[in-house]
């Protein structure tokens, strides 16, 4: 996942809303959102190819996300999957807290990345490519392919567009978030990072919505946990035909109680 935004504690009536787009090639294998083990207990999406997962939830609302962090000259052939970090999560027993500390043990051997975890008690953040794991105070971030809330344009424009609709909503409607993050305006070349892919490339990944002939966004996700732990976890799947220009998409949608796995 390339893009996400997230209210903690700070939306009238719930606990936690998220926003997030997943920007992959195209020709990459994905499984949409569905339960991923036979007691239907880990609810994400897959990449087939890696084995792993970018934003999941399960049982006792154990909520992970996953962002790649960009610096090219940074990666290391024959790293393992980055994905394999949320399902380590999702199939283990630790506490967000005592997970994120000990993946920050061993950080060193993944290529760049940043992670949130969560499980109904508190949310931690941590990044490979930055300070210690840290508890998040209640507030509306956005994280993209750098530090958490690095203001990148689409991260600022992002945050902007999306704070009336998550944070001071009484009422969290998914597909209008779902329309938020189809926004595909892209911010002068002055603006843009040098992360060392080239300014070709640094223009298709701008905007928030990215449609590139061989590279894109491929799924937007929405996560909802209200006051009385009920969650709403929608994905919306967009596919493309020979031309770039025309998307169809399907949603699908989960809804249940922390208790009811």
């Amino acid at each position: 996942m390339c893009l996400l935004f997230f209210s903690y504690k700070t939306t009238p009536g719930y606990k936690l809303v998220l926003a997030a787009n997943r920007d992959e090639f195209l020709v990459r294998p994905t499984e949409p959102l569905a339960f991923l083990d036979t007691s239907k207990t880990i609810l994400a999406g897959l990449d087939v190819q890696g084995g792993g997962t970018w934003l999941g939830i399960t049982s006792g609302l154990r909520l992970g996300a996953l962002t790649n962090y960009r610096a090219v000259a940074d990666n290391r052939l024959g790293a393992p999957s980055r994905g394999e970090i949320l399902m380590d999560y999702f199939t283990g027993k630790k506490s967000a807290q005592d997970y994120i500390q000990s993946l920050a043990e061993r950080g060193a051997t993944y290529n760049g990345f940043n992670v949130i975890t969560g499980d109904g008690e508190a949310l931690y953040y941590y990044s490979n490519r930055g300070p210690k794991p840290c508890a998040l105070e209640p507030g509306f971030y956005g994280l993209c392919n750098h530090l958490l809330d690095t203001p990148w344009p689409k991260v600022k424009r992002g945050k902007e567009l999306l704070r009336s609709a998550m944070v001071e909503s009484d009422r969290i409607d998914h597909y209008q978030l779902f329309s938020l993050l189809e926004d595909s305006w892209c911010p002068p070349k002055k603006q843009l990072p040098d992360t060392g892919i080239g300014m070709e490339w640094e223009q298709l990944l701008s905007s928030m919505f990215i449609n590139g002939e061989t590279y894109g966004t491929r799924s937007s996700a929405v996560i909802t946990i209200d006051a009385e732990d009920r969650v709403e976890f929608s994905e919306k799947s967009y596919c493309r035909s020979l031309s770039k220009d025309r998307l169809s998409s399907s949603v699908i949608q989960h809804q249940f109680n922390a208790d009811a796995f």
